[in-house]
């Protein structure tokens, strides 16, 4: 992870890929996402049974933040 001043700034970047636009998350939304159960709870005892739960309300998050393309998918194993 990168974090720039602002967009212009990783458009800018010499290593900046066009097509990766989608990828490019503001400080508060990746705060957003990182703030929720699924790595707030990590430590907790349950963690590994409510996993799944906790994925799932990341992807409302995910959902809520307009992250929902093709960037933000796992790929398929």
């Amino acid at each position: 992870m990168n974090l720039f001043r602002s967009e212009e700034h990783v458009r800018a970047c010499a290593q900046f890929a066009a097509g990766t636009e989608e990828g490019i998350i503001s400080l508060d939304d990746a705060m957003k996402l990182v703030s929720g159960s699924y790595f707030r709870k990590r430590l907790d005892p349950d963690w590994v049974s409510r996993s799944r739960e906790y994925a799932m309300e990341m992807l409302g998050t995910f959902k809520e933040l307009g992250k929902t393309g093709p960037f933000w998918m796992r790929p398929k194993q």
